[in-house]
C-alpha cells in the first residue's frame, strides 16, 4: 500500500486519518512500517496530534515506538498514556532498553512506573538494574527459549512455537538441567534437519560459549564480534543461565563506544551533540583545554630560553609552526591506529612487540622522506645547507618521537586499565610540540655558528 509513498505523503496520510478518526486507515499505514519508521512518524506529528496519534496505538507498537525514541521522548509518551496503559506497554519492552530509561529517573518515578507492571517483569528490570553500568548484566535480556535435554525435537519445535513472539530470537535454544545452570546449545538449523524424535541431548553443542554476567561490554561485543554470533547467553559464577545478548545490542555498544572514544580523542569529556547548548558545550570543553593550556605555557617557555638563537637565525621560526604541527599529526595518527586496534584485537607481549616495531618503521619512513623534502625546500629557499640539514633532521627525528608516543601513551594507559583514549588527540600533540621544540632548537643551537 505504502511501498511507493514517500515520507511526507505517509505523514499526510496519517495526519488525515488521526484528524478524521479512521482508525482502521491509520492501522493499516503503521502496520507495513518498521519500529524506527513509526518513531519517526511520531516525532514529524503537530504536537496537537501526537496524544491521539498514541491512542490509535496497541501495547505492542506502543512498546516498538518506546524502544526508537530518546528519554526525552520516552517520557514525553509516558505522560500521555493512562496508568493501566504504561505499565502494560513497559511489561512488552525489552527488559534492558527498560532498564536504561528507569536508570535516567528519580527513585520515586522509577517506583511508581514498576508497581505498574506485572511482579515478575518488575523483578527482572530491578535485577538487570543491580548489575553496574556498561556490563553484560545490564545488556541482556530474559527473553529468550530454554529447554532441557531430555525433550525430543518435536517437543522443543512445540515449545519454540509457543514462545515465538515473546522471545527476541529465535536462532538459539538453550539447554538448562534442573538447577537452571546452562548445558547445551541448540541452533534452529539444528532442529530443522533432526528427526521429530530425536533427544535434545543427542544433537545439543554441550560446550557452550558463555559470557559472565560482570563481564565488561566491550568484552562481550568482542566475543560475539569473533564467533560470529546473533546472540550469547549470559551466566553467573554458578553457571545459572541469567539471559542473553544479542547483536542488536552489540551495534548500539559499539556506536556508544566509538562515540566515547572520539569525545576522548578530541577532549570533549562528556557526549556533545547538534543539540547541545552553547554554554553546556563549552563547559564540558573547558577543563581539558584548561589543562592543556597551561601545559601549553611549556611550549612558550622553550621558546623563550632559545630566544637567541632565534635572533641570530630569523629563518628558524618560519619552519618552527610545521615541525611541532607534524609531530602532532603523525602522533595523533598513531594514536588513532592504537585506539582503535585496543577494541579488536587480543593485546599481548608479541602484539605490542609487532605494534611498536610496525610504528617505529613507520615513523623512519615518513621521518625520512618529509626530511628529505623539507632539507631541499630549505636549502633552495635559504640558500643555506646547514639551515637545510638542521630543518631536516630535526623533523625527522620529531617525527619518529611523536609517531611513538601516540603508539606508547595509549598502550602504558591500556596496561594500567586506564581508557586509553584519555590520551586525547590535543593531549598527545601538546606534547609533541614540546618533545618537537626542543629536539628543533637543541639541534639548531648546535649548529649556530655554522648558521647564516
Amino acid at each position: 500500500m505504502i511501498k511507493n509513498m514517500t515520507e511526507d505523503e505517509i505523514t499526510l496520510q496519517a495526519l488525515k486519518a488521526i484528524i478524521e478518526n479512521r482508525k482502521k486507515d491509520f492501522e493499516a499505514i503503521v502496520d507495513e512500517l518498521q519500529p524506527y519508521d513509526v518513531a519517526k512518524l511520531y516525532e514529524s506529528f503537530p504536537i496537537k496530534h501526537k496524544t491521539r496519534f498514541l491512542l490509535f496505538l496497541n501495547a505492542h507498537l506502543l512498546a516498538d515506538l518506546l524502544e526508537e525514541l530518546d528519554t526525552d521522548q520516552q517520557l514525553e509518551v509516558l505522560n500521555k498514556l493512562g496508568v493501566e496503559k504504561t505499565g502494560k506497554v513497559l511489561d512488552l519492552m525489552d527488559n534492558d532498553d527498560l532498564a536504561s530509561l528507569l536508570e535516567e529517573l528519580s527513585p520515586e518515578r522509577i517506583t511508581s512506573l514498576l508497581s505498574g507492571m506485572k511482579k515478575e517483569e518488575s523483578k527482572i528490570v530491578q535485577d538487570i538494574m543491580n548489575y553496574p553500568p556498561e556490563t553484560a548484566g545490564r545488556l541482556m535480556t530474559n527473553r529468550f527459549v530454554w529447554i532441557r535435554n531430555y525433550y525430543t525435537v518435536r517437543d522443543a519445535v512445540g515449545k519454540l512455537r509457543s514462545f515465538a513472539d515473546f522471545a527476541e530470537t529465535i536462532n538459539y535454544l538453550y539447554v538448562i538441567d534442573e538447577k537452571r545452570r546452562l548445558v547445551g546449545v541448540v541452533s534452529y538449523r539444528d532442529l530443522l534437519i533432526a528427526d521429530a524424535d530425536e533427544i535434545i541431548k543427542n544433537i545439543m553443542f554441550e560446550r557452550v560459549i558463555a559470557v559472565s554476567d560482570m563481564m565488561d561490554q566491550e568484552e562481550v561485543a568482542r566475543m560475539i564480534e569473533r564467533y560470529d554470533f546473533m546472540a550469547i547467553p549470559v551466566v553467573n559464577e554458578d553457571n545459572v543461565l541469567m539471559g542473553i545478548v544479542t547483536v542488536d545490542d552489540i551495534i548500539d555498544v559499539f556506536i556508544q563506544e566509538a562515540n566515547e572514544d572520539i569525545e576522548k580523542l578530541s577532549a570533549a569529556g562528556k557526549s556533545i551533540d547538534f543539540d547541545t547548548r552553547a554554554f553546556t558545550a563549552a563547559y564540558r570543553r573547558l577543563p581539558w583545554l584548561i589543562l592543556l593550556l597551561f601545559i601549553g605555557l611549556v611550549s612558550g617557555k622553550i621558546i623563550s630560553s632559545y630566544s637567541e638563537t632565534l635572533e641570530k637565525v630569523v629563518a628558524l621560526a618560519f619552519f618552527m609552526p610545521m615541525i611541532a604541527g607534524m609531530t602532532g599529526n603523525t602522533g595523533t595518527q598513531s594514536l588513532a591506529v592504537v585506539v582503535r586496534g585496543l577494541i579488536s584485537t587480543d593485546i599481548d607481549k608479541k602484539v605490542i612487540f609487532r605494534l611498536v616495531s610496525r610504528e617505529l618503521g613507520v615513523g623512519l619512513i615518513i621521518g625520512l622522506t618529509c626530511a628529505l623534502l623539507i632539507s631541499v625546500i630549505a636549502f633552495i629557499w635559504q640558500g643555506d645547507l646547514i639551515l637545510g640539514i638542521v630543518v631536516g633532521s630535526s623533523l625527522f627525528l620529531t617525527l619518529i618521537i611523536g609517531t611513538l608516543a601516540g603508539t606508547v601513551i595509549p598502550l602504558v594507559l591500556y596496561h594500567f586499565n586506564i581508557d586509553p583514549a584519555v590520551a586525547s588527540g590535543p593531549l598527545i600533540t601538546t606534547l609533541n610540540d614540546i618533545f618537537s621544540l626542543i629536539t628543533y632548537f637543541g639541534i639548531a643551537t648546535l649548529f649556530l655558528n655554522q648558521l647564516k
